[in-house]
């Protein structure tokens, strides 16, 4: 009894269950600005890398595939190129993916807009052929699908009150997020790698990835022991948390904080397109609506009466997705011979759809940064080098932001550099295209030396780049200092498009 006689009104504890509609309805609809980069990104680079005048030509690739594998070739390659292979359906293609992008991202149609988007990246991807063999775009893929089992079949998503999302889909996300994570902390172990080991790779790291930042520079001067530290909090991080997204509400919520926390310090010195944001959009799945503030909370749930097809679909098709993701999974741990055979012919069956797929970045550091300059001359004699947009050059030019867009010519100079020149199909192509003054091929690049004429001979140097200190970088400006290592690719001609011996 209260002071006044009036009984006391005793508030009880809400035992009510956790939900996740928020942290769900902002992945759906997250991943539609993904797409709209990766989209963007792709239709300013497309006619350079895969037209018909282009580096890796896809039409050349569909009619080979034609001749050598016949009606296989559709699920092969699975590509909505095969319905008019030419420069105007890539871009067709491109310019779909951009306003369904803005589509699912403003939450309309968004079980449709994700299907949709998920064959337009597949088409695309499967035409980018060597240009898109990036871990995340494999990744945009298999997270793209997951997503078709926890959107809801309605016209609009909306943040203030969107749907609790199936249980089975959800947990499927984290499966990704788990195995995204162990996978690529454990590579670095499993292969063996010194620098890893021994927590000394982040002391070359920096400045021998392939698009560094200039805070990338900067955390490249920080003192050995700081980046063992660092080494040992990543290594942490990747093997042990993801495991608590299958644990409590609140160390799922530390769990999600830590590995954005990852993601933000990666995209920092990095250009890694849109793999950050990808994966923070994965771990937001993690948080429940509790953890959110009160202003974005959304509104209380209203009894929802579930389809019993849908909810037998999402199950099934998540058994399936789960046990084929589970092979995948031991298949990078070394423990594929346990994996009954049936389930490994159905993981390599199912490939070429790119819904199921393993990850681990940078298993083995690279401890030097060779860096090829390409060269072009009309007569021989004056060598002037061919500009890259972002990849280095000049020494003097600042490392620069570039991510969420992904130049992928720069990219793959950076494994060309690493290989050698008859180890890179696509290098012959690529100096051929310079030697004709190719506009499509010219536009992947900041400048044309030749304004437009064409070159009489074409080569390429590699050099070693490495990072400077502060005392030059002040002295003289420049972020890069390098050494020549040799020839590449000798000079070639048009009449000689390839080099006769010599090549790296």
């Amino acid at each position: 009894m209260s002071a006044s006689g009036e009984p006391e009104k005793r508030t009880c504890p809400s035992f009510s269950r956790p939900t996740w509609r928020l942290g769900t309805a902002l992945f759906v609809r997250g991943l539609g600005l993904i797409y709209l980069v990766s989209f963007a990104s792709l239709w300013v680079q497309v006619d350079g890398l895969v037209g018909a005048q282009g580096i890796l030509p896809i039409g050349e690739l569909l009619a080979r595939a034609s001749e050598v594998l016949g009606p296989e070739r559709y699920w092969r390659l699975p590509t909505l190129v095969w319905l008019a292979p030419g420069d105007g359906t890539l871009h067709v293609l491109c310019a779909l993916g951009c306003a369904l992008g803005v589509a699912l991202a403003l939450g309309w149609f968004p079980l449709a807009m994700l299907a949709a988007l998920w064959v337009l990246e597949l088409s695309m991807v499967t035409a980018g052929q060597t240009f898109f063999a990036f871990q995340w775009d494999n990744l945009l893929l298999e997270a793209g699908f997951l997503a078709l089992l926890v959107a809801p079949p309605t016209l609009r998503l909306r943040l203030s009150d969107p749907p609790e999302p199936p249980r089975w889909g959800r947990w499927l996300l984290w499966w990704l997020v788990v195995r995204l994570h162990v996978s690529s902390g454990w590579v670095k172990l499993a292969s063996g790698d010194p620098s890893w080991r021994h927590l000394t790779a982040l002391t070359v790291h920096y400045e021998n990835q392939p698009l560094p930042t200039w805070i990338g520079w900067l955390a490249h001067q920080l003192p050995a022991w700081w980046q063992r530290v660092s080494a040992a909090v990543m290594f942490a991080i990747e093997l042990a948390v993801p495991w608590l997204a299958f644990t409590t509400v609140r160390l799922r919520r530390s769990a999600a904080i830590a590995l954005v926390g990852l993601q933000l310090a990666i995209g920092a010195t990095g250009n890694y397109t849109f793999f950050n944001c990808l994966t923070i959009l994965l771990c937001v799945t993690l948080l429940d609506d509790g953890f959110w503030p009160a202003r974005l909370a959304p509104a209380p749930p209203r009894p929802a009466s579930r389809s019993r097809l849908r909810g037998g679909s999402v199950a099934a098709a998540a058994a399936l997705l789960g046990a084929l993701s589970l092979v995948s999974f031991l298949t990078t741990l070394g423990l594929g011979s346990v994996v009954p055979g049936p389930l490994q012919r159905g993981l390599d069956a199912v490939r070429p759809l790119r819904t199921v797929n393993g990850y681990g970045l940078f298993a083995v550091m690279t401890t030097e940064r060779p860096e090829i300059v390409v060269e072009g001359s009309l007569d021989g004699a004056d060598w002037r080098p061919y500009p890259f947009r972002w990849k280095p050059g000049p020494l003097d030019r600042r490392p620069r932001f570039v991510a969420p867009h992904q130049p992928r010519l720069d990219w793959q100079m950076w494994f060309a550099a690493l290989g050698g020149y008859r180890s890179t199909p696509w290098m012959p192509r690529f100096l051929e295209r310079l030697l004709e003054a190719d506009p499509a091929v010219l536009d992947l690049l900041a400048a044309d030396p030749f304004a437009g004429a064409r070159p009489r001979f074409v080569r390429a140097r590699l050099y070693r780049y490495r990072f400077t200190d502060w005392e030059a970088l002040r002295r003289e400006g420049r972020w890069w200092s390098r050494e020549l290592l040799g020839i590449y690719a000798p000079e070639v001609s048009l009449a000689e498009p390839e080099p006769a011996s010599g090549a790296r």
